[in-house]
């Protein structure tokens, strides 16, 4: 199969000028103490629609004839390609119509429907999504708007790697959340073509990492199931077209936890000021993962910025958690006045914050006398965490820590 050339990408940059956001490329204190070597941030959480994926479908719905596009696109997506086709269809005077899973983020489905798509809900996955979409080409004469699986798609998301080779020349290793391969495979294309060396490796949520399977089998491969909260990289199955690209052209495809993208968002929030969707931080989950792994300068890619408020506030208790600023005890105390507060007193004076208790008489593992106690506790990390605990245990109580 015939690569994406960069000639392509080029063109697809001219036809994008105007349309898209020449977005930042931002360097992180933070990232850079933690490798040694200057990590860049290319946000394209800032993209119009909130992601990299207006640049795909924009070149992709120009591509198509007028009389194509009197019969209006089609597209199946769990929200960014979704909003990029909506936008791009706008833009270019076409009807887009959407399917989504029916458990699509509201924010991404609102977003959609205000670009003038007409959304329709339907089944648990985008790969059920995208069935549907399918049969509706099929019987309509809709154009369907692959969301990676295009050779038009893969140029437009590459105009991003052009962006980052102008911002930063220098760069040697460059990191892509992955999901079908579009992001990836345009960046590695663009890349590779006019710098060889410069490593490009994709990143996966463990949870739904059909490349490695794929590439060691030597064609796509469908997951039997995915879960995890990356959402806009949930892809049950490769694409041909992308595996073309990624097996030839991406150095490395790592995989990280739900706890590492908790995590990266929450380092997002926190020390950036960035808002980034789980999806979006998977790259910077790598980073965090594999500190002085990566040849610098590195580039992340933040690939998308759109993120449901109530999955929001559950990514940053989790990635609270994991960073060791919360802490959840059950310690075992005297059933007798003055034991809960003696026991309170102690975990203030060792800089913890009680968020809440539980007070309990009721356990079988209790002996006559006991009562179970169970806290959870705001610390400043991992290390704080281990001292409350040691030095708790050290005065005599019975503690164990919940997940």
């Amino acid at each position: 199969m015939e690569l994406v050339s960069l000639d392509r990408i080029h063109a697809a940059r001219k036809l994008l000028a105007g349309v898209v956001r020449h977005t930042p490329l931002e360097l992180s204190g933070v990232l850079e103490r933690l490798h040694g070597t200057p990590v860049y941030l290319k946000c394209e959480n800032l993209q119009r629609t909130g992601s990299f994926k207006l640049r795909g479908a924009y070149v992709r719905i120009h591509g198509l004839s007028e009389e194509q596009r009197s019969r209006g696109v089609v597209a199946a997506s769990a929200g960014n390609h979704a909003q990029g086709v909506a936008l791009a269809a706008s833009l270019l005077g076409c009807q887009a119509t959407v399917y989504m899973p029916t458990g699509a983020p509201l924010p991404k489905l609102a977003a959609t429907r205000s670009y003038g798509a007409e959304v329709h809900l339907h089944g648990a996955t985008v790969d059920e999504a995208l069935h549907e979409a399918k049969l509706f080409a099929e019987k309509t004469g809709a154009e369907f708007i692959h969301p990676f699986d295009h050779v038009d798609v893969i140029a437009g998301q590459g105009t991003i790697g052009l962006e980052i080779l102008e911002q930063l020349p220098e760069v040697r290793t460059i990191l892509v959340g992955c999901g079908g391969g579009g992001l990836v495979g345009g960046v590695a294309a663009a890349v590779k073509a006019i710098k060889p060396d410069c490593r490009v490796i994709g990143v996966q949520a463990e949870q739904a990492a059909t490349w490695p399977p794929s590439l060691a089998h030597g064609s796509p491969l469908k997951l039997p199931e995915m879960h995890t909260i990356a959402d806009g990289i949930a892809v049950g199955i490769p694409g041909e077209v992308t595996f073309a690209h990624v097996s030839e052209l991406v150095d490395d495809i790592l995989t990280v936890s739900e706890e590492s993208l908790s995590r990266a968002l929450l380092m997002c929030l926190e020390r950036q000021k960035l808002v980034v969707e789980p999806a979006g931080a998977a790259a910077m989950a790598a980073v965090l993962d594999h500190p002085g792994r990566f040849p610098g300068p590195v580039a992340v890619v933040l690939s998308g910025g759109n993120v449901d408020p109530l999955l929001l506030l559950h990514v940053i208790q989790h990635g609270l958690n994991a960073a060791g600023r919360y802490l959840s005890l059950r310690v075992r105390v005297p059933d007798k006045p003055g034991s809960l507060g003696a026991l309170l007193t102690r975990i203030g004076a060792l800089g913890a914050n009680v968020l809440d208790v539980e007070h309990t008489r009721v356990s079988g593992a209790l002996a006559l006398g006991e009562v179970v106690v169970a806290l959870n506790l705001e610390t400043r990390g991992a290390e704080h965490c281990q001292q409350v605990v040691t030095t708790l245990r050290q005065v005599g109580y019975t503690v164990s820590r919940q997940l």
